[in-house]
């Protein structure tokens, strides 16, 4: 298994990559956002992706997306091939494309918004910490990118304030500091319950 810095060479899994995340999403019932080849094959192309490949095959991908003039920057379409899931391989992709966000924007804030508990909780490892949405990138770009999500009414209807999505964030200003505390995965189960409840109850009305 290798993981690399994604190149113009990788493009040819762009579409395998799209089918891999709208299947899970699908399969997971909750909101990702969807990608197209040829935006998936920039970020290749620009040197912003990782992919994990087992002998030419394609096993995992995650990308770097800037957003307000590179004051943020997020880590997306974090994504493991069914075939070699539960391996632990994104860990090790979300740990070398966190690195290479570091080293491409030193000065970033890096942060997330998921539904994933695994993800969260890949997060957390990494020094990323809960907080709300006002905290995040005020970039309209980057909030029109979950217009493809099966939640979007759910952020339109509180005014962007919260989701079924959790955001996280990283702030290198704070990494000299004492290391932060590790949040246990059942915390982020109980708040994703908590949401769930709050607005699927509502749905429901």
């Amino acid at each position: 298994m290798e993981i690399v810095i994604a190149n113009k060479s990788h493009t040819v899994y762009a579409d395998i990559i799209c089918k891999t995340i709208e299947d899970a999403a699908q399969v997971r019932g909750t909101g990702i956002a969807k990608r197209k080849p040829a935006y998936v094959a920039t970020k290749m192309e620009n040197g912003n992706a990782v992919i994990a490949l087992d002998d030419g095959k394609f096993a995992g991908f995650c990308y770097i997306e800037a957003w307000g003039h590179g004051k943020f920057v997020a880590n997306s379409g974090l994504i493991v091939h069914p075939d070699y899931r539960n391996l632990g391989l994104a860990k090790q992709i979300k740990e070398v494309i966190f690195k290479h966000s570091r080293t491409k924007f030193p000065d970033s804030k890096v942060f997330s918004i998921t539904t994933g508990l695994a993800v969260m909780k890949l997060n957390s490892d990494l020094g990323y910490k809960p907080v709300t949405f006002s905290e995040l990138t005020d970039d309209q770009s980057f909030w029109d990118g979950c217009k493809t999500c099966k939640n979007f009414d759910v952020l339109t209807r509180t005014e962007r304030k919260m989701c079924l999505c959790t955001g996280m964030l990283f702030d290198p200003k704070n990494q000299n500091k004492e290391k932060p505390e590790i949040i246990k995965e059942s915390v982020f189960k109980r708040l994703k319950n908590i949401k769930q409840n709050l607005f699927l109850k509502k749905e429901k009305k």
